[in-house]
């Protein structure tokens, strides 16, 4: 199976848990750990899972290490009114090359989400958005991507693979399985006139940072209509979220990215769900990880008020 390569919890972490309240996210996690192994994944709803992958970063190398310290400040969060299943798959780390750990995280992916399982990816580099939208290729579905940033991240057709160009291979790789790609936050200074007339041109939906935090709620139908949302934590103020070497003065402040989390949680189509380019050695205080442990408890808040009124899409439930 896929997931026997994935590194359990660390045992500090995992100490931790025990001594928390019986009302915490960590009493309520089913957890991977080295002592009692991999939890059951059938019937798990929504399940963590982290991945150590910086090679494709750019200015930002650091990238998905000590990971632990985001788990630290989630489990000790109070659930709410749940009715969600929880685990913690663990870690993914480096493999031989990057293309390896695509490999491995499509995969996983592929496999939670035939499971009906809502992967919550916190990660390195944003490029391992590329991999989450590839593995819905063996998902036989068209893709709606949400992407959350203060830059087009487009790059140059010709250049590699990285957390700056990897939305340039979304729309040109093949097999071409996306219909429609959202940008939520972008700056304009951040962001050339000839691709902003680009993306228009394709018809992406594009909100600027000032449309967003004037009103939260644009976002919320947008989210309805995504199966990805990838959160790329540079388009949050460095005030709020210091633990990027990217970050920049001027982003969402905290209470409108958990509210954009949550809109992601709510959403019946939403199938996965990530948050990336945290580096541990910016964050100070750990700031950045109760953030990104908050906006993950949003989500997580989020799809326990799915109504579940999407529209069946399945094959096996259509007449031809």
């Amino acid at each position: 199976m896929s997931f026997e390569i994935l590194e359990p919890v660390d045992e500090a972490v995992i100490a931790h848990a025990t001594l928390l309240s019986e009302q915490s996210v960590g009493k309520a996690l089913k957890i991977h750990t080295k002592k009692g192994g991999f939890p059951e994944t059938e019937g798990i709803q929504l399940a963590i899972i982290g991945v150590r992958e910086d090679r494709n970063t750019v200015d930002n190398i650091g990238a998905g290490n000590n990971l632990n310290t985001i788990r630290k400040h989630l489990y000790q969060l109070f659930v709410g009114n749940w009715f969600a299943s929880l685990a913690d798959l663990g870690d993914l780390t480096q493999g031989n090359t990057v293309e390896d750990t695509y490999y491995a995280l499509q995969d996983i992916l592929v496999e939670l989400i035939k499971k009906g399982t809502v992967p919550i990816i916190i990660g390195g580099g944003q490029d391992l958005t590329y991999a989450n939208y590839r593995a819905y290729d063996k998902l036989e579905q068209t893709v709606n991507l949400a992407l959350v940033d203060n830059r087009f991240d487009l790059g140059h057709l010709d250049e590699e693979i990285s957390s700056e160009s990897y939305l340039s291979k979304i729309i040109m790789d093949k097999p071409n399985n996306l219909f429609n790609c959202s940008i939520i936050g972008y700056q304009t200074f951040f962001n050339s006139q000839d691709k902003i007339a680009l993306l228009d041109k394709l018809h992406f939906d594009m909100y600027r940072l000032g449309e967003i935090t004037n009103n939260v709620k644009v976002v919320e139908p947008v989210m309805r209509d995504a199966d990805i949302v990838s959160i790329d934590i540079g388009a949050i103020r460095r005030t709020e979220a210091p633990a990027n070497n990217n970050a920049v003065p001027n982003g969402f402040y905290g209470e409108p990215i958990c509210a954009i989390s949550r809109y992601a949680g709510i959403s019946d189509k939403v199938s996965s769900f990530g948050i990336y380019e945290y580096n541990a050695k910016y964050d100070e205080q750990e700031q950045t990880a109760q953030l990104m442990a908050q906006m993950s408890w949003y989500f997580i808040e989020g799809y326990n008020f799915r109504t579940n009124e999407y529209p069946c899409t399945s094959k096996k439930d259509s007449k031809k």
